[in-house]
């Protein structure tokens, strides 16, 4: 269940006070915005939201109609709305496919206003010790409340109608970056019920059954409702996450210039399995004692701990 202030339809939405623009990206067509929804709470109180706005992704049976003229947003239609997310489609005109969509962070802490703002990107080296004494300690007191949403998936409280796989071990499902509609740009993740694996880090010989079953269904998955045969999505796990149950992005291959595909931060999933097979049975683990390299942005929580260790 979302929060009360959250919009979830066209007239709620119109209340959105705007405060600043946070983020742009020309790569993806979207904007990110700071600003209040009226709380329902108390009528003089405002509830702090981000509110990320995308076009979605063309579709070649309209470019006849591209250059239309049309107006701005006329309608919006409720895509999904749990926890403190709300994503909605919109139309910038009547009789016609759906332009945009809207994503909605509400009520926003600092933490998800710093994520979401641009970022200046620094490389860092994280050495066993490193995530001993300072990543490790930042994993673990990471608030529960960030994964809500993600429990709300597993235990079935949520998006049960999305799910394309389910089993004891691991879901599949859209990704809320996907417009759901345009297969050059499918997203899908993958969720994994082991509360016990937070990140890359954690990965062990053991956990190979269910990285290689991830990617069998993966691929299964794709292949029956969409028609994309082996090898036509790449997957992929993030280090550093944006947040920390260990998930699985499963992206059609012909998707480029994704921020989240990045060297230093997209680990292929082939990849990371073929480092496990070849790991020791005895003795530390691969992602145990290897130095990870990567991307963080100085709005991070990481950022000032890393930053200081490294000078």
């Amino acid at each position: 269940m979302s929060h009360p202030a959250a919009p979830t339809n066209l007239n709620k939405l119109k209340y959105f006070q705007f405060d600043k623009v946070i983020n742009e990206d020309p790569l993806t067509h979207s904007l990110t915005l700071l600003g209040t929804f009226p709380s329902p709470d108390e009528v003089q109180d405002r509830v702090t939201a981000i509110v990320r706005v995308e076009k979605t992704a063309l579709d070649a049976g309209t470019a006849e109609h591209l250059f239309a003229a049309d107006g701005l947003v006329r309608r919006v239609a409720l895509e999904e709305s749990t926890d403190i997310y709300t994503w909605l489609f919109g139309w910038l005109g009547e009789e016609r496919e759906r332009d945009i969509k809207i994503n909605i962070v509400c009520p926003a802490t600092e933490v998800h206003i710093c994520k979401y703002t641009r970022q200046n990107i620094v490389m860092v080296r994280e050495t066993p010790d490193l995530y001993g004494s300072i990543v490790k300690p930042y994993i673990t007191a990471f608030p529960k409340s960030r994964t809500q949403w993600v429990e709300n998936i597993l235990l079935g409280l949520s998006e049960q109608d999305k799910i394309l796989f389910s089993s004891p071990d691991f879901v599949i499902l859209p990704d809320m970056k996907w417009d759901l509609k345009t297969i050059s740009s499918l997203y899908l993740v993958a969720l994994v019920q082991d509360r016990g694996i937070r990140s890359l880090r954690d990965l062990r010989k053991q956990h190979i059954p269910l990285l290689k079953a991830i990617r069998s269904e993966g691929e299964r998955v794709v292949e029956e409702k969409w028609a994309l045969g082996k090898g036509a999505v790449r997957m992929y796990i993030h280090y550093q996450p944006s947040y920390y149950h260990f998930h699985v992005h499963i992206v059609n291959a012909n998707q480029v210039g994704m921020v989240g595909m990045a060297v230093g931060q997209a680990h292929l999933l082939d990849n990371v399995i073929s480092l496990l097979e070849i790991e020791s049975e005895n003795g530390p683990a691969t992602f145990e004692r290897i130095v990870l390299t990567y991307g963080l942005g100085d709005q991070h929580g990481l950022f000032e701990a890393m930053q200081a260790a490294s000078a």
